[in-house]
């Protein structure tokens, strides 16, 4: 039987079943199948949603980079972001994967008018009172390690929060730290686009 899962990663847990040091695992906060396996990755550092699924069919299909899926983060920055950073981001950055230069795709960058309504990190951002933060959206089709908080450090805006709030039409809405949602497989699939 295929289960499909959508987990509100929480802060500082890493993104696998096996624990790694002292770090918390996914095995800490939930209990699924043991044939159960997370879609891709989410930093240690960044949290937001995790999908799930011992379908192995979906993991070629999400993280094949020909698929081209969207996934969007909502990203706390260090500073009063400008437009001509929201545009630099927008067109695409350079960034430096493995040693290598790569040039980020094309994005949908916004500023988010006010602080998203989330859950408070267990552990909070650090405040400095004369350094101002800022919120935007990054809407994705790719996705390189560390890929987000290497664009807002290209463009002089180093990330404070990451979370990523969607992929396709699945979102952490209305969902805490460590909540699981579980969908049919009609669900699922309908709401990834397939």
């Amino acid at each position: 039987m295929f289960h499909y899962y959508a987990l509100y990663k929480p802060f500082q847990v890493l993104s696998q079943f096996t624990p790694e040091a002292d770090k918390l695992c996914l095995k800490n906060i939930i209990d699924v199948p043991s044939n159960v396996y997370p879609l891709g990755r989410l930093d240690y550092d960044s949290e937001g949603l995790l999908l799930l699924t011992n379908d192995a069919s979906v993991n070629a299909k999400l993280l094949h980079p020909k698929t081209k899926h969207s996934k969007t983060y909502w990203v706390q920055v260090e500073g009063a972001i400008t437009p001509q950073a929201i545009q630099q981001l927008a067109q695409g950055v350079s960034i430096s994967i493995n040693g290598k230069q790569h040039t980020t795709l094309p994005a949908k960058v916004k500023i988010l008018p006010q602080e998203p309504l989330l859950p408070p990190r267990s552990t909070p951002i650090r405040f400095r009172k004369n350094i101002p933060t800022s919120w935007v959206s990054i809407t994705l089709h790719e996705g390189k390690n560390r890929q987000v908080r290497k664009m807002t450090a290209a463009v002089g805006f180093p990330t404070l929060r990451l979370v990523r709030y969607s992929m396709e039409k699945i979102t952490i809405e209305n969902m805490q730290p460590a909540d699981l949602v579980s969908f049919s497989q009609k669900e699922f699939f309908h709401l990834l686009g397939w």
